[in-house]
């Protein structure tokens, strides 16, 4: 088995690379934990100024989550808060790293893939790339833990729009909902990607960390109860789920009975 996830270093700058290609780079149980691993690890790592996030080749920064699994993974509630919870925990150990991350974003950048990205301090784009969060065509909720960074990045009413709509739009509609920082050619993103890393790494590293810490206390932050929590995982328990991701499988439009 490849590695699902793949980190290379230039002096001060890391490059950690969402590596399943043939499918878009969507992520699985394995990508989900090693990403998890890997993020932490770096942030204690006091030599590092600066981690790109990516996506292996050309196609995509990720396509989400592997549905593909879903069945044995995610098939009630119970089983989702378990993955939930593994979900949480990755994105937090990208949103917390202590080091400026940059997102490098190629192709597909959808579901978690978009979520990811949600979580780093900076996007770059290329023209061809594509986003979205279309989890109502399944049946499918972002629980609280996904969902954070996206309404942290975006506010309430873009964060509403893309889940309700549920649409994949275009890099320049990106931009102009604030999702991403820049949109380059796709020749130059990641000439680009790679220069705002240099910039960053330039500076000094303890006052980007700092700057990074005040950020976050001064956001806005919500205590939720372990009963609203577990609401963020009702819907695995829905017919509506079943028929969402039976009717992906089977590339077909889903009959949705609100139940």
């Amino acid at each position: 088995m490849p590695e699902p996830i793949l980190v290379s270093r230039d002096g001060a700058i890391a490059t950690v690379a969402l590596n399943n290609p043939e499918r878009l780079n969507a992520l699985d149980r394995a990508m989900w934990a090693r990403l998890g691993e890997v993020m932490r690890a770096l942030s204690a790592d006091d030599a590092l100024r600066c981690v790109v996030v990516r996506g292996a080749g050309d196609m995509a920064f990720a396509a989400g989550a592997d549905i593909a699994e879903f069945a044995h993974e995610r098939a009630n509630a119970k089983q989702a808060k378990i993955y939930g919870n593994l979900i949480h925990e990755t994105m937090q150990s990208v949103a917390r790293c202590r080091h400026p991350t940059v997102a490098l974003i190629r192709g597909a950048c959808v579901g978690g893939g978009l979520e990811i990205a949600a979580m780093c301090d900076l996007r770059v784009a290329g023209q061809s790339s594509r986003f979205g969060i279309p989890v109502n065509k399944l049946g499918l909720t972002m629980a609280y833990g996904e969902l954070m960074g996206l309404l942290a990045l975006v506010g309430r009413a873009v964060a509403l729009e893309i889940l309700l709509e549920g649409r994949v739009f275009d890099a320049e509609e990106a931009y102009r909902k604030g999702l991403v920082n820049r949109v380059v050619p796709d020749g130059d993103v990641e000439a680009e990607a790679y220069g705002v890393a240099r910039r960053i790494a330039e500076g000094a590293p303890l006052v980007n960390r700092w700057h990074k810490q005040f950020i976050e206390r001064l956001a806005v932050r919500v205590e939720l109860s372990p009963e609203e929590w577990d609401e963020g995982f009702e819907c695995f328990d829905t017919e509506d789920y079943h028929e969402g991701v039976a009717a992906f499988l089977a590339k077909r439009k889903p009959d949705f009975k609100g139940r």
